[in-house]
């Protein structure tokens, strides 16, 4: 047996115990994010809610199943998405600082939603969010859809021409920077009522979407996230550079197409959905880079997507300030819980891997 086979079989009950602890520390996250929030349920009763027919308290039962398994559902999801994309972008572009809005997809999102928000001082279009909940109405929704897919049409269109990554991670940065501007511009020109409309839908929020709206958004990420696990060998050979890629017969090209499209899938609807929630794309990467020690995407993914969800249920646990009225935007609490976790990371490693 090599020496290669052997390092092997010594990580891989090393491996396995690390898969069983998220897989543990995921089930506790979720059952937390269930029990946590303004009215506390016990664990004891979430479980009997979950796993039974009948309850002993019908509010608990409402509560749960209405409204915190949507919104633990909405995280798991989101949190696998934004996780994915932003590991598709640091491998294609080969940067530990990419993240998943850095082709503009979630400025794209942000203007469509500008655009309904900020229209003029509508009567009609300001009582119809504030009747549908804000971010989470269609409308708002389908605003941040267009703006996503507008952006992505262009980025793919340019893709086409630009050849090298580096060129086209600068030019999704002045894409971002052109449509923040455009975004700002609005905001100034508007009234204060409809700018504080806005900036409430960019803090982000996870407990806006349900019923046909958590159809479509599974639908959705699951399709992303199934592009994604096919382009794991694609992602290996993009991750060693360029040429060596085309050395070993990958069309670049169309790899960089296909990883495009599935990170503005994923980070398009979650945007729409959810509202821009920042800073997993970029830690959670690293996270399971750090955690499983390796490069290898059919590790990583899975690794993200297991991390990201951790991640983000326990964000949502703790913005809920568990037993009390206050809820904190999750924009706030990500980059409060996740921040400490890569310095720590980069503290211990010395270095980010594996780049």
């Amino acid at each position: 047996m090599s020496i290669a086979q052997n390092r092997t079989a010594d990580q891989a009950p090393s491996g396995l115990w690390r898969w069983a602890g998220l897989f543990l520390l995921l089930i506790g996250a979720l059952l937390l994010d269930l029990s946590a929030g303004a009215v506390r349920i016990p664990l004891r009763e979430v479980f009997h809610i979950l796993f039974t027919s009948s309850a002993g308290d019908e509010t608990w039962r409402f509560i749960v199943e209405r409204i915190r398994v949507p919104k633990a559902c909405t995280a798991v999801l989101a949190g696998c998405g934004l996780s994915i994309g932003g590991l598709q972008m640091q491998t294609l572009f080969r940067n530990p600082l990419a993240e998943p809005g850095v082709l503009g997809i979630t400025a794209g999102a942000s203007l469509g939603v500008a655009a309904v928000m900020l229209a003029g001082g509508s009567m009609a279009t300001l009582y119809a969010i504030k009747e549908l909940g804000g971010g989470g109405s269609w409308m708002v929704t389908g605003a941040a859809c267009l703006g996503a897919a507008g952006v992505m049409l262009f980025v793919l269109m340019l893709s086409r021409r630009v050849r090298d990554n580096v060129t086209m991670l600068i030019i999704g940065l002045m894409i971002s920077s052109i449509t923040i501007a455009v975004t700002s511009v609005w905001q100034y020109f508007s009234n204060p009522e409809e700018v504080k409309e806005y900036l409430i839908w960019t803090f982000g929020s996870l407990g806006g979407v349900s019923g046909g709206q958590l159809l479509i958004f599974t639908i959705t990420i699951v399709a992303g996230l199934v592009i994604a696990f096919l382009s794991s060998k694609m992602l290996d050979a993009l991750l060693l550079g360029e040429n060596y890629a085309r050395s070993m017969g990958l069309t670049v090209e169309r790899a960089r197409l296909v990883i495009i499209c599935s990170t503005s899938l994923l980070v398009g609807s979650i945007t729409a959905f959810c509202g821009p929630i920042g800073f997993l794309g970029i830690a959670v990467p690293h996270l399971a880079r750090g955690t499983f020690n390796t490069a290898n995407h059919r590790i990583l993914i899975p690794a993200c997507c297991v991390i990201g969800s951790i991640l983000l249920l326990l964000c949502d646990s703790i913005a809920q300030w568990p037993g009390s009225q206050t809820v904190l935007p999750i924009n706030i609490v990500t980059s409060l819980v996740g921040a400490p976790m890569v310095i720590f990371l980069l503290l211990r490693t010395r270095k980010l891997k594996p780049f």
